[in-house]
């Protein structure tokens, strides 16, 4: 699966389309970016891009943008609603698939210091990035907006994290960050009136409602907004007023058990300027930001929802609970709609859970599980919903051998070229293998008498889907194995030099058109693991298709070692060749013993 970040640069220019257009076309000159989005607004003069990529592309995409709008955009002439200090304004990466949060930081780090050194801007990292807990929070950074830059370039607390402390008049200055993915979810209502989309919101978002006296009526908190006096600090959840701060947050962590005053405390509010503050209660979700409103277009009533953090607060936990919510209140949700675009592992995620719920199988095809997803979150109630247009890092099976039809294949196999050849075929058979496992597993659930081991099948299904999807990537992956060989031979050799680095690259291409195949025999091996899994707990009516997974497994296992073996004798490191054929006399060991247990299953089932 391919590397993925995104990036969400916010430009200050929103009305003059050209200079839009020369930013973005900075960022889609670098190869390996696709531009998502681009969205201009006129009030606040300011344009949010969003564009994705590997980290590498993404990071050049992002300077390259950042240096163009530095030459085209004059702060000291830029004026909008929204809160703004630099050309390049905000410019927050994201891991999207196969990378971590680290990883942004990295890039942020990267991307920060080149903005500083190469065109003189003042950058704060902010969120993940930030190298000061007070930095953390887009807003603190910001205030003052380009206007108060020059005092506070001149705080020493203030003090960029890149570039210089001088003012940069046409530039100001930029925040590049890392967070999470913030996925734009909205629930839809079979109403158009806000008061429930309002009420429900309170429910669900992190900040929940204000605490009111009173009564709580259908669709609203009725009575006086409660809020902290001098003296008295008043608990959300129950009647409990503390006299003093500490008190107040002693009662949240013992009676409670939370830390709503903690995170209080970091956002650097202080005792006596709790005096003032409205009290509210806690909403069901944390990472949730929630509010009601009605959409003429389609003539209901919608939940808008920001999920900050989704992997603590999922799309699909906060749906249920909505549709519980909207029970309470006698209405109904309708359906979903994502805005924009959403992670594969989001979906993924929301697909598995509905599954598991029906006590069907998460171990199919991807796109089976994400299409249970889109079905059970109603996600084209009011608009289409394209998997491959909505859900980014969707994985790509795009090598030259694994996509071709089974004919093409085969006659590829069979002409007078040495790729593709065992190696591939072993990857093949080894995906074939997993694939007949996951069968096993997948006819077996769902009928009564597996009930009781569905937790064991759904798991067997799907480390069987996974490693098939890993084995078809290994077609293509050995083909190319060879390639580092052939440049290396190709490598002049007329002087003793030449000579010493061609033998070097040699040696290297070798090394891993040696590793590639090896850790091929060693997903075949995990999947003749899990067809003896598969004999063991599955349907006997499908025993022939366990045994016939174990033997094309096992026929994939041999079939690497060939393929290991034979580039042995180029290695000259003796180390390196004596480790491999240790895990080699392993691997045939260990597949030799499941193969036969397997047939031990077959049989005792075929011979009645």
């Amino acid at each position: 699966m391919k590397k993925l970040v995104e990036c969400v640069p916010n430009f200050s220019e929103g009305r003059d389309v050209a200079v839009i257009k020369q930013i973005t076309d900075q960022i889609e000159a670098v190869k390996g970016v696709t531009l998502l989005d681009v969205d201009p607004g006129a009030d606040t003069n300011r344009v949010v891009v969003t564009f994705i990529g590997s980290p590498e592309a993404v990071k050049e995409a992002a300077f390259r943008a950042a240096r163009r709008a530095s030459e085209l955009i004059d702060m000291s002439k830029h004026r909008g609603s929204h809160p703004r200090m630099g050309a390049l304004d905000v410019c927050p990466f994201v891991p999207v698939v196969g990378v971590t949060m680290d990883d942004c930081v990295a890039i942020a780090k990267a991307v920060g210091q080149r903005l500083g050194e190469e065109l003189q801007i003042p950058v704060y990292l902010y969120e993940s990035a930030a190298t000061r807990p007070e930095r953390k929070n887009l807003a603190s950074i910001r205030a003052g907006e380009y206007e108060g830059l020059p005092q506070k370039l001149a705080d020493p607390t203030w003090t960029p994290d890149f570039g210089p402390r001088t003012f940069n008049t046409k530039s100001g200055a930029t925040a590049v960050g890392a967070r999470e993915f913030l996925i734009a979810y909205n629930i839809n209502l079979n109403t158009t009136d806000k008061r429930y989309a309002d009420d429900i919101a309170y429910a669900l978002r992190e900040r929940g409602r204000h605490k009111r006296h009173g009564n709580i009526s259908p669709f609203y908190y009725k009575g006086k907004i409660i809020k902290f006096e001098p003296n008295k600090f008043p608990c959300g959840p129950c009647d409990f007023v503390a006299s003093n701060f500490d008190e107040l947050a002693t009662h949240y962590r013992d009676v409670h058990g939370n830390d709503l005053v903690a995170r209080y405390k970091e956002l650097g509010y202080r005792e006596g300027e709790f005096v003032g503050k409205e009290v509210y209660d806690d909403g069901k979700f944390t990472h949730v930001k929630a509010v009601g409103w009605v959409v003429e277009k389609y003539r209901r009533a919608q939940i808008s929802i920001n999920l900050t953090k989704y992997k603590i607060s999922p799309a699909h936990l906060v749906l249920e609970e909505a549709r519980e919510q909207a029970r309470e209140r006698g209405i109904v949700v309708t359906g979903s709609e994502i805005v924009g675009v959403v992670p594969y592992e989001a979906m993924l995620e929301s697909g598995k859970f509905y599954l598991r719920r029906m006590q069907k199988s998460a171990g199919i095809p991807y796109r089976d599980v994400i299409e249970t997803a889109v079905q059970s979150m109603g996600l084209r109630d009011v608009a289409e919903f394209d998997l491959d247009k909505k859900v980014i890092g969707l994985p790509v099976f795009d090598g030259p051998l694994v996509n071709k039809k089974v004919t093409d294949f085969v006659d590829e196999v069979s002409r007078d070229t040495p790729a593709p050849g065992g190696g591939s075929i072993a990857a093949l058979a080894g995906s074939l293998g997993a694939a007949l496992a996951a069968m096993v597993a997948n006819l077996s659930i769902g009928k009564p008498e597996f009930d009781a081991k569905y937790d064991e099948l759904n798991a067997l299904a799907e480390k069987a889907q996974a490693l098939k999807d890993q084995l078809l990537t290994a077609i293509d992956e050995d083909t190319q194995a060879f390639n580092a060989v052939l440049e290396a031979m190709r490598m002049p050799k007329d002087s003793p030099e030449q000579q010493a680095a061609r033998r070097e690259a040699m040696e290297a291409g070798y090394k891993h058109a040696t590793q590639v195949p090896l850790r091929t025999a060693q997903l075949c091996r995990e999947a003749l693991n899990l067809c003896l899994a598969a004999a063991k707990a599955g349907n006997t009516a499908m025993m022939s298709d366990a045994g016939v997974g174990a033997l094309v497994a096992y026929a994939g296992v041999k079939g690497a070692v060939y393929n290991v073996r034979i580039n042995l004798p180029q290695i000259k490191d003796k180390d390196f060749a004596k480790e491999i054929n240790m895990q080699l006399a392993t691997l045939l060991r260990e597949a030799r013993e499941v193969s036969e247990a397997v047939e031990r299953e077959v049989e005792r089932v075929l011979a009645g």
